[in-house]
C-alpha cells in the first residue's frame, strides 16, 4: 500500500505558495472560504448504525388488568460485509415490509392490477381508519392488506400475525367477491338493454395465437423445400428430393392434427 494521498487537504496552501512564487496573479475566490471552513481532517470514517425492526404488539401482562403496549425489537443475524458495502447508506426495516412481502408472494397477480399514485396532497393516510379494511377514496388493493393486518397487529391484544393475515384476507376476499359481482351484474343490465361487448381478451389472444401458428407452417414448410433442394442437389434427383420431403411435412401436419384432437 502506497502513502495517503493529501492534496487534496493541501489545496489552499499550495494556492498560497503558488500567489507568493509569482507563478499565479490573482488569488482564488475560494481561499478565504476554505481558510474560513477547513475540511475535515479524519481519514477514517466510523461505521454508521444499524436500523433495527421495531414491533409494536399489545400483549396482556401478567400482574395488569388491561393490554399493555409492548415494543419488541427483533435482531437478526448480522452477516459480514464486504468491505466495498461497509460504508454504503443503511439500510431501513419496517414491519409493514415483511407483511407486504407474505402477501405478494401469495397474491403475485395482484401486482397486475392498476393502481393509482396520485395523491391529491400526500397526507391522503392521515385520513383512513384501518379499523375497517374499506376506505373511502380509496381501491381495495394489497396494500390494503398490508394495513389492516398491521393495525390488528397493533390494536388487538395477544393475537398472532398468522392470525391477523386471515382476518384481513377474509375481508379482502369478501369484497373482492363483491367486486366480481357488481361487475357481472353490471355487464349484464347493460346487455339487456342492447349494448354490445366485443371479443374477451381471451378471443383475441386465442387469434393472434393462431396467425402465428400458421405464420409458422408457412416459414416451416419453407425452410423444409430449401433443405430438401439442398439435399436432392448432391444426390442429384431433385424433383424426388422436393417431393419426398413435401410429403413428409403434410404428414407432419396431419399427425400433430390427429394429436391435438
Amino acid at each position: 500500500m502506497g502513502k495517503i494521498n493529501l492534496t487534496a487537504l493541501r489545496v489552499r496552501q499550495t494556492a498560497l505558495n503558488q500567489f507568493a512564487s509569482g507563478k499565479t496573479s490573482n488569488l482564488p475566490q475560494w481561499v478565504d472560504v476554505v481558510g474560513d471552513i477547513p475540511p475535515a481532517e479524519t481519514l477514517i470514517r466510523t461505521r454508521p448504525s444499524q436500523h433495527q425492526l421495531v414491533q409494536q404488539r399489545l400483549k396482556t401482562i401478567t400482574g395488569s388488568t388491561k393490554p399493555q403496549v409492548v415494543f419488541e425489537v427483533q435482531e437478526k443475524r448480522r452477516k459480514p460485509k464486504k468491505p466495498s458495502r461497509t460504508f454504503m447508506p443503511v439500510e431501513l426495516k419496517y414491519e409493514e415490509d415483511q407483511l407486504r412481502t407474505e402477501f405478494f408472494r401469495d397474491h403475485p397477480w395482484e401486482l397486475a392490477r392498476p393502481r393509482v399514485l396520485l395523491e391529491s396532497t400526500g397526507k391522503d393516510f392521515e385520513h383512513y381508519d384501518w379499523s375497517r379494511i374499506e376506505q373511502p377514496g380509496k381501491r381495495l388493493d394489497g396494500e390494503s392488506v398490508v394495513q389492516r393486518q398491521l393495525w390488528l397487529l397493533h390494536n388487538v391484544p395477544d393475537i398472532s400475525k398468522s392470525t391477523a393475515y386471515d382476518i384481513a384476507r377474509r375481508e379482502f376476499y369478501r369484497l373482492r367477491l363483491r367486486e366480481d359481482i357488481q361487475r357481472r351484474v353490471a355487464a349484464e343490465e347493460a346487455a339487456a338493454y342492447g349494448a354490445e361487448f366485443g371479443p374477451s381478451y381471451m378471443d383475441i389472444g386465442m387469434k393472434q395465437e393462431s396467425e402465428q401458428y400458421d405464420k409458422w407452417v408457412a416459414w416451416a414448410r419453407n425452410q423444409a423445400q430449401i433443405m430438401g433442394q439442398r439435399t436432392a442437389a448432391l444426390s442429384g434427383a431433385p424433383e424426388l428430393a422436393t417431393e419426398s420431403t413435401e410429403t413428409d411435412v403434410v404428414e407432419a401436419d396431419e399427425s400433430d392434427e390427429v394429436a391435438t384432437q
